[in-house]
């Protein structure tokens, strides 16, 4: 089974001078597009983040201060990242939790809007996980039989989390193969809301918290605690979601049995 494309897929891996998503910084940012006739194309970029990389974290990349010392800033290629982003999906390896997170927050501090809802996100790591619970390197071995040459440098991750990808729609004959359904499935069949993971869909399909004492709760009965969410310090995401719920629901703080 081949994955079905209606239009193209970017597989994306990013390093970064940390594991803070609201934080850090990207210093190098893979993008790998494959189009629907099975044509790629690949863009690799380092950053200068402005800030030390950290030695525990260059151990684990190799990229040092002084080899970024030269590069732009990120706001410089803000925009033509995104243009680059726009008509097409995402693919990544366990990005929910990272990748998918920094890259907001670096668009939004280069002063440019990313909708990452118009993007169909499908975790190969997720689906890895599902499937046969691994790091990145075992999937190497696993899916590819071999040994993952280049790991943690951008390039190398993402065309080995492609390649994985391939060998998965080949595999598993019951995972679906058109990228909506497949992200939906790569991220435990839960739509993605915010990207800070403080909103989830519950079985009834509406969205409720996931974090806190009204943890569960439906968000469109409880208007005062996305009130209060706002005047707090939130990600930018979360917040999003919140005006979303309010401009639909703001008049509705109770339910059909006026239970608040």
């Amino acid at each position: 089974m081949k994955l079905q494309l209606t239009r193209p897929l970017v597989t994306l891996d990013i390093e970064s001078t940390g594991v803070d998503a609201e934080k850090d910084k990207i210093i190098e940012l893979c993008l790998l597009k494959r189009y629907p006739d099975g044509t790629t194309e690949i863009r690799t970029r380092r950053f200068n983040p402005g800030i030390a990389i950290p030695q525990e974290v260059i151990d684990i990349h190799g990229i040092t201060d002084e080899m970024v010392k030269d590069e732009p800033e990120f706001k410089v290629f803000a925009k033509s990242i995104l243009s680059w982003l726009q008509g097409c999906d995402i693919a990544f390896f366990g990005g929910n939790k990272f990748d998918i997170k920094i890259l907001y927050n670096e668009f939004r501090r280069a002063g440019v809007t990313w909708d990452y809802m118009q993007h169909f996100l499908v975790d190969v790591g997720n689906i890895y996980k599902i499937k046969e619970p691994r790091t990145l390197e075992a999937g190497v071995m696993f899916y590819l039989n071999k040994e993952h040459v280049g790991a943690h440098g951008a390039e190398s991750d993402t065309i080995a989390t492609l390649d994985i990808l391939d060998v998965q729609m080949e595999k598993y004959g019951d995972i679906p193969d058109n990228i909506e359904a497949l992200a939906l499935f790569s991220n435990f069949d839960r739509p993605v809301l915010d990207l800070s993971g403080k909103f989830r869909t519950d079985d009834d399909g509406d969205i409720v918290f996931n974090f806190g004492p009204k943890f569960g709760m439906k968000a469109k009965y409880n208007i005062d605690t996305l009130e209060w969410m706002l005047s707090k310090d939130f990600p930018a995401d979360t917040c999003s979601v919140c005006y979303k719920l309010m401009e639909e629901f703001g008049g509705n703080n109770f339910d059909d049995n006026n239970n608040y």
